[in-house]
């Protein structure tokens, strides 16, 4: 006889627990590893709000602080996460699929996975709140990024992206 679908949740919960505590993350902080400074595509701050090691992968929230007028990302894929962006501060230019979008404060994006985009920065600075539903490898993307004592050209780039659940099909959104 087979095991009810909730004795089999029951035993799931019980190899991968839950933290039994919240926890607070003060403003202008990272909940680990600080400030992460990039290289590479931009050199922007990011700072891990939720990891995907607190929530068993199901959710990493990252506040991103943009420092690189003009920059962002190439065109790429995750493969299997959702990706939500919520503008806190100033502007940028999304390309999803074929479609082109500006955002400023207050708005927001959804990026599905297996669909292509990419971003730019078009105001001086500007601040994201960024959602990775499921967690996947983006906080060992951004770790990586910031652990290289060079700025990668875009094939090495490409390789920490692949690495990483992620595939680079295109050049970074240029600003017309």
């Amino acid at each position: 006889m087979a095991a009810s679908p909730l004795a089999s949740i029951a035993y799931i919960q019980q190899l991968c627990p839950r933290k039994d505590k919240g926890f607070k993350i003060h403003a202008g902080e990272g909940r680990l590893n600080g400030h992460i400074q990039l290289k590479g595509v931009n050199a922007n701050i990011l700072d891990v709000k939720i990891s995907g090691s607190d929530t068993d992968g199901d959710i990493a929230i990252f506040e991103q602080t943009s420092l690189s007028p003009g920059k962002g990302t190439p065109l790429h894929v995750h493969f299997y996460q959702d990706e939500i962006f919520y503008v806190l501060e100033g502007s940028y230019r999304f390309k999803v699929g074929g479609d082109i979008h500006d955002l400023s404060a207050g708005d927001s994006i959804f990026l599905p996975r297996k669909l292509a985009h990419a971003w730019t920065q078009l105001s001086t600075t500007g601040k994201m709140i960024v959602v990775l539903q499921p967690a996947g490898k983006l906080e060992n993307f951004f770790l990586t990024m910031a652990a290289l004592d060079h700025e990668p050209n875009m094939e090495e780039v490409a390789k920490i992206f692949a690495a990483n659940e992620m595939q680079v099909v295109g050049p970074p959104l240029k600003i017309e």
